[in-house]
């Protein structure tokens, strides 16, 4: 599928169980028989252990006095750390996937003990979205009311906890060593028929531009990945978590041996910032960036044919003002990777924590240079709306930017929305300005952070908001 699942017939889906019925049993297809059956496993056994052995022989119980290798030890310390998850929604809110219909709705997914001092639970953030509800089940047969510590939809995760009783632990291993070609293991609950293991190895790695949102840089497998596997844990095999399971490419909504895992060293970062701060800090290096086309090359005085990415302004005080970036660099790599679009520096940039040193290599009038900054917090303020107003759960707002305002524009814009976590939040977009409140105006974070402290509670909000060209009136109850 090359680095995007593009297709008609494809579609990346979270994987989370489906409701109960809609199971299909697969029969004996393409007209495989057992005899081949038989030889494909034999076949892969033989490469695993560099045996040479005739075609059709017998599996033999042991090779050179020993017996055939198993994953049965490891898993065994492994299985107990991984947990299934059942989150009871509200049914005020529209069902996704695999979302079961009734007066509630149910999520059901899987999560992986990462702390057993704690309780602390890694999963997907679209297992537990929307969440009145949550109940963690343990292999041993224990189940526990879980809390939600933070979560972060940007890179779909979230961090759960339950009492710190007797609990096992996953150690996170470092991502960064996994090579296309090595051996994994998923374990979840596939279609919520309880804890299950499957083998594959990993087929690709940092696979990104797929038709899914927030940051992405994912560990692409053919271990078999199902609904109901969201949140599952994808180890190694000594047994070390190097991957959060979290969603899949498939025509049909099974498994067709391509699923994707949020590598570990990503995973924890973000548990890292959600424990600390709640939420996920994003920094920023102070760049608007465009796309290189032919139409535009010459615009940003760049050479005929050129493509790749231009930076088109560098914010004042920035990161990169004061490595020295100037507009019309022509961005390369990110520390020694290459970057192709601006969607690819946003996504790497995203990525990055706060305070990590980054490397940027440009191209400026047709000479290599570098510049090293460091990603600082982003300077300007998130107003989340559901802390002034519950109506405004879900909504997130920020100050206009700079070439707005040398437009002579004021408001204040909606910098990112979750629909599943509020209605409002589902009828409000991503770049709509907000420039009143109850028919008074609102220039800044300041203006509508005033008024809506001073809204009487229960009071109707008219909010007046610009999407586009055209001015809408939303009235909020």
């Amino acid at each position: 599928m090359g680095d995007s699942a593009r297709g008609d017939t494809g579609a990346l889906i979270p994987t989370q169980a489906l409701p109960a019925g809609s199971m299909t049993l697969l029969s004996s297809a393409c007209g495989i028989t057992r005899q081949a059956i038989r030889a494909c496993r034999h076949l892969a056994l033989a490469a695993a252990l560099g045996a040479t052995l005739p075609a059709w022989a017998a599996l033999p119980m042991a090779v050179d006095g020993q017996p055939l290798p198993s994953l049965a030890p490891m898993l065994e310390r492994v299985t107990p750390a991984v947990v299934n998850i059942s989150a009871q929604g509200d049914s005020r809110q529209a069902p996704g996937i695999g979302l079961a219909a009734g007066a509630g709705r149910q999520s059901i997914g899987s999560g992986v003990i990462v702390d057993a001092t704690q309780g602390n639970i890694l999963t997907n953030h679209h297992v537990v979205r929307g969440a009145t509800s949550i109940r963690v089940s343990l292999q041993d047969g224990r189940s526990f009311t879980a809390t939600v510590v933070g979560s972060d939809p940007d890179t779909d995760l979230a961090v759960l906890r339950i009492p710190p009783d007797k609990l096992q632990a996953l150690t996170l291993s470092d991502s960064s060593d996994l090579r296309v070609g090595d051996f994994v293991v998923a374990i979840g609950d596939p279609y919520g028929l309880g804890q299950s293991a499957s083998s594959g190895i990993v087929s690709a790695l940092e696979r990104s531009s797929l038709r899914a949102a927030g940051y992405q840089n994912f560990i692409q497998t053919d271990a078999s990945i199902n609904p109901g596997n969201s949140g599952g844990a994808l180890v190694n095999l000594n047994g070390e978590l190097v991957g959060i399971n979290t969603m899949i490419y498939t025509p049909s909504g099974g498994n067709v041996g391509i699923g994707f895992a949020i590598p570990s060293n990503l995973a924890g970062e973000v548990m890292r910032q959600l424990l600390q701060h709640g939420q996920v800090q994003r920094g920023g290096l102070g760049l608007d960036t465009v796309d290189v086309t032919p139409r535009n090359a010459r615009q940003l005085g760049l050479a005929p044919g050129t493509t790749g990415v231009a930076v088109a302004r560098v914010a004042d005080g920035s990161p990169a003002q004061q490595a020295g970036v100037q507009a019309r660099d022509q961005i390369l790599a990110v520390d020694g990777k290459s970057i192709g679009t601006s969607a690819q520096l946003r996504n790497a940039e995203g990525l990055l924590p706060v305070g990590k040193q980054v490397r940027l290599t440009l191209l400026r009038a047709g000479q290599r240079t570098e510049a090293v900054l460091r990603i600082e917090p982003e300077k300007n303020e998130r107003l989340h709306g559901g802390s002034l107003d519950a109506r405004l759960n879900g909504v997130e707002f920020t100050e206009i930017g700079r070439e707005q305002r040398l437009k002579g524009n004021d408001g204040v814009a909606v910098s990112a929305t979750y629909p599943d976590r509020g209605p409002v939040a589902a009828r409000m977009q991503r770049g709509d300005v907000i420039i009143g409140v109850n028919q008074r105006p609102v220039s800044r974070l300041a203006d509508l952070r005033g008024l809506l402290a001073g809204a009487a509670p229960g009071q109707p909000l008219l909010l007046t908001l610009v999407r586009g060209q055209a001015m809408y009136t939303l009235q909020i109850n």
